[in-house]
């Protein structure tokens, strides 16, 4: 009589505390993540605090001089806002000097994005002597004061009859040290060598090479810089007090002719410097959300 053979039992397979990692790792990784209540707190104290100048100035230049004496001050906007504003044209020739400011921040904005970019993608791809030491000069540079450059600067564009004039600020701006480390550093990381070699094989230029591959690759850190270099120029003071005057001036020269007398009209002051701040929201708001989706893209792709 024969018997049947039991089939074997299966032993249970052991796992590493490695596997049991990596199991885990893969069963989250299509979960979507929530931020616990401490999280979401934080970022509302985070978001309070941020926005808490800007609804101050609001407040400010909707009241009165007297209002902002009071302690404790009101934190409630007032009736006085179209006030307020009307006495800044009165003080101060704003319409002139935003249209300066925009001329000025865009030109420079331009400016420093295109010739940055252009010196980025050289430091970056290619090869030429006295590379490195050149990109040491460049970075140097930015650890040197700018108030040392005055005296020598305003000698030159007065040699050039350029006082008083929107080119004495515009020129010294074209490029900076800071866009041209950071293109150089977002080339490096973004743009892959085999697309250059690849252009190369095709027969293309290096100017071909650069419009058509390199500002692609780089718009998302072109567009960030160009939202902070828009931002340095429209708030700049120093150069801008030095070459210009009341007659041709930017917002943040015309600001100071503001809420004079012995005692200075805060209200009048806030509601200008609202004024000014205005058009670099406006500009943020409509650039912001491109910013932040180049560079996940970009993130991305690299």
């Amino acid at each position: 009589m024969t018997s049947l053979a039991e089939p074997p039992v299966k032993q249970p397979a052991t796992t590493t505390p490695r596997e049991r990692k990596r199991r885990r790792g893969r069963s989250r990784a299509g979960r979507t993540m929530h931020g616990g209540k401490l999280a979401h707190a934080i970022l509302i104290l985070a978001v309070l605090v941020s926005a808490f100048p800007f609804y101050w100035t609001i407040v400010a230049a909707s009241r009165s001089n007297a209002d902002l004496a009071k302690v404790p001050p009101t934190l409630l906007p007032g009736s006085r806002l179209i006030h307020n504003f009307e006495a800044v044209m009165e003080e101060a020739d704003i319409g002139k000097a935003l249209l300066n400011s925009f001329v000025v921040s865009s030109s420079i904005t331009v400016g420093t994005v295109l010739c940055c970019t252009l010196a980025g993608f050289a430091f970056a791809k290619l090869r030429f002597r006295g590379r490195g030491a050149l990109l040491a000069v460049t970075v140097g540079t930015m650890m040197i004061p700018p108030q040392l450059g005055v005296i020598p600067l305003f000698m030159l564009i007065a040699e050039l009859q350029w006082v008083n004039q929107l080119q004495a600020v515009i020129l010294p701006g074209l490029v900076s040290a800071f866009g041209v480390f950071f293109m150089r550093q977002f080339l490096v990381q973004s743009l892959p060598d085999e697309l250059i070699e690849a252009a190369r094989v095709d027969g293309a230029s290096t100017a071909r090479i650069f419009w058509s591959i390199v500002v692609p690759v780089a718009r998302p850190g072109m567009a960030v810089l160009g939202m902070l270099t828009f931002m340095a120029a429209w708030n700049d003071f120093f150069w801008p007090i030095v070459a210009l005057s009341s007659q041709e001036p930017t917002v943040q020269v015309a600001l100071r002719q503001l809420g004079g007398g012995y005692v200075h009209d805060q209200s009048v002051i806030m509601a200008g410097t609202l004024l000014g701040t205005l058009p670099v929201l406006l500009v943020f708001g409509l650039l912001g959300r491109q910013i932040v989706g180049g560079i996940m893209q970009g993130a991305v792709k690299g």
